[in-house]
């Protein structure tokens, strides 16, 4: 299989897929403007052709800010792509249409991946999911769109999880997880007072979680959203860490990217070094797959920003690229198999 990327800065959807020809898939990476005028069009052009987009910035070598990006696989792939609905109340009710996907791929997991684009409400939507998958141990890699919106053949939705089943007709496919953060300290947290609905947590180990994270951290409450990207909560999940990023101050409570319950044990987690740790990431893709026909990454918004902010985004989409074809999007929080994490990068790659 190979791997096409285009793209337009300024939104020109048909910039974009110059030279795109016979995909079987189509990923679309668009602006909030312009989202549901590309999908419209997107479909116009390519009539038939499985697709699933949503609306966030894209990269391979540079990064598309607000314009329209088009990731789209050929040559190889068989692809299916579809949507579940009403994810914030019961998107089991349209799980039909992933069995039956999933049944006519006909897939594996050492051939089949499942990338999907949410809208919310992404554990639910995990759960429904990979209740299917887990039948044939095939992986999942996604993230969160922006606006709560996703597209799915030539078509808009909003409360919704967008899938596309992707089998490899000519090698194998194998999901990442990409971790930068480590254990800080032996900091050890049972959440109480939590609201699941607005992924509050109240209290740390009976006390305020503010002014728990802040007699930790020695920062002031102004400086907490942004020491989340040194310093993110963690939740183990056997021998995964699940990072869980602080969205902002609401009294004496921490509002959280992701759900976090009462009960649930949390510890401190603190940066790493980055660089080495991609470069490791790396080093086990090329060790997995002599050959590398395409990588498909999703990195979270945080990332995005810390990346940026020390001056390396450039430096690592340049270290990307020598695993050949890398592309993906920027995501308001990644998806790996069952999971939903923040401040991670999670991808594919395809022999």
């Amino acid at each position: 299989m190979r791997q096409f990327f285009g793209m337009s800065q300024s939104g020109n959807l048909q910039e974009a897929v110059r030279g795109l020809s016979h995909p079987q898939l189509i990923m679309l990476l668009s602006n909030g403007d312009q989202f549901e005028a590309h999908v419209k069009k997107l479909e116009e052009l390519y009539p038939e052709v499985p697709s699933i987009g949503c609306i966030g910035m894209c990269y391979d070598t540079r990064v598309v800010t607000k314009g329209v990006g088009v990731i789209a696989f050929y040559d190889g792939v068989t692809a299916a792509a579809n949507v579940l609905e009403e994810v914030s109340v019961m998107p089991v009710k349209y799980i039909e249409r992933l069995e039956k996907d999933v049944q006519n791929i006909k897939g594996s997991h050492e051939d089949t991946i499942c990338i999907d684009f949410c809208s919310g409400n992404d554990a639910c939507a995990l759960t429904t999911i990979y209740s299917v998958l887990k039948r044939r141990s095939i992986s999942l890699v996604g993230g969160t769109g922006d606006a709560g919106k996703v597209s799915a053949n030539g078509r808009v939705y909003q409360d919704a999880v967008a899938y596309a089943i992707v089998k490899n007709n000519h090698g194998r496919v194998k999901a990442y997880k990409e971790n930068i953060y480590h254990k800080m300290g032996d900091y050890r947290f049972i959440a109480s007072n939590t609201d699941k609905a607005n992924y509050m947590i109240g209290r740390l180990n009976g006390k305020p979680a503010k002014q728990v994270y802040q007699d930790i951290l020695h920062v002031t409450e102004q400086e907490i959203q942004t020491r989340t990207f040194k310093n993110p909560f963690g939740k183990i999940n056997g021998d995964e860490t699940c990072i869980i990023s602080i969205k902002e101050v609401n009294r004496d409570a921490l509002a959280c990217f992701r759900q976090v319950n009462d009960s649930d044990v949390l510890i401190m987690l603190e940066l790493g070094d980055y660089k080495a740790v991609v470069k490791d990431t790396i080093r086990k893709i090329q060790n997995d797959f002599p050959r590398i026909s395409a990588v498909f990454s999703v990195n979270c918004l945080f990332r995005y920003r810390l990346f940026s902010d020390n001056h390396y985004m450039e430096e690592y989409l340049r270290e990307m690229s020598v695993l050949g074809s890398h592309a993906g999007l920027v995501g308001y929080g990644e998806h790996y198999n069952n999971q939903f994490v923040n401040q991670s990068m999670t991808c594919v790659a395809f022999e």
